[in-house]
């Protein structure tokens, strides 16, 4: 399948530039800490802002007409159009240079920095590589890698899980837990005007992608690992970095663990065998 696939054309997009803007408000920040499961209280303007916020911020808006089979927005915009139909948030860093407070004006630009296509062990793999500034003030206040992986849709009615991992997994000198409910993923799915429809549509997931259930977000699961980063260092993690190794699913308690490391933490998601879904590092 990968002749199929015009590599040099996918390259052609590396260089190209985008740039979104939106604001901070009471009303985002109270949502998205509800979402969390958190109390949301009351926030006003000038309270800093929660981690992974930005991610709620400026989402691709484009009518329902023009979005694809599984909800995204149609191909061959900001993103190349990559022939290859399951599309997936694979992993990232996260440099916090300066916070975000309620009331920012916020300014995303977003550039292509690479594309490669590789080979898995279940078809074609093509990996697309998107910096992020995140400014506000004028001042560039976090920046992001964010890498998004391409594959072929799943034959023999399963879908890929994974590569296998060891039973047994490290203890964490924190562990937290969150229920990924249908009404959770839904919710996130809304705050961030995610339209991919793993998160919120169960047949899809079992009759189209063959999953076994709804997949908790990539982004959703690094946001409750940098909050447990924080919680664990004492403050805002200078760097954090996460790769998804294995998807997750709605139904069961998720663990969120953090294990020190020096002077930053080792941290993972689990499901409820223990296996890690997750794996992320901070540092300060």
């Amino acid at each position: 399948m990968t002749e199929t696939i015009d590599i040099d054309h996918l390259k052609s997009w590396i260089g190209r530039t985008e740039e979104a803007r939106d604001q901070i408000d009471a009303r985002l920040v109270r949502s998205f800490l509800a979402t969390l499961d958190r109390d949301p209280g009351n926030v006003s303007e000038g309270d800093p802002a929660p981690l992974c916020l930005h991610w709620c911020l400026a989402p691709p808006v484009v009518p329902n007409s023009a979005t694809g089979p599984d909800g995204h927005p149609t191909r061959g915009g900001f993103l190349p159009p990559v022939p290859l139909p399951r599309r997936m948030w694979a992993g990232g860093e996260l440099r916090f240079l300066a916070p975000l407070v309620v009331g920012d004006r916020v300014t995303r630009r977003s550039r292509i920095e690479d594309v490669q296509l590789k080979q898995g062990r279940s078809g074609p793999l093509c990996f697309v590589t998107v910096r992020h500034d995140i400014l506000a003030k004028s001042v560039v206040a976090i920046e992001e890698r964010q890498d998004i992986v391409y594959r072929a849709a799943a034959t023999g009615g399963t879908a890929p899980v994974g590569r296998p991992e060891a039973a047994e997994t490290p203890k964490g000198d924190v562990s937290r837990a969150f229920e990924p409910t249908p009404l959770a993923l839904f919710r996130y799915s809304a705050l961030t005007f995610n339209g991919h429809r793993i998160h919120y549509d169960r047949s899809y997931c079992l009759d189209e992608e063959h999953y076994p259930g709804l997949v908790v977000h990539g982004p959703l699961q690094a946001t409750l690992l940098a909050h447990l980063a924080a919680e664990t260092l004492g403050r805002t993690p200078a760097v954090f970095a996460y790769r998804g190794v294995k998807p997750l699913f709605d139904g069961k308690t998720m663990g969120l663990h953090a294990r020190r490391d020096g002077d930053g933490c080792e941290l993972w998601s689990s499901g409820a065998d223990g296996v890690a879904r997750m794996q992320a590092t901070a540092s300060v």
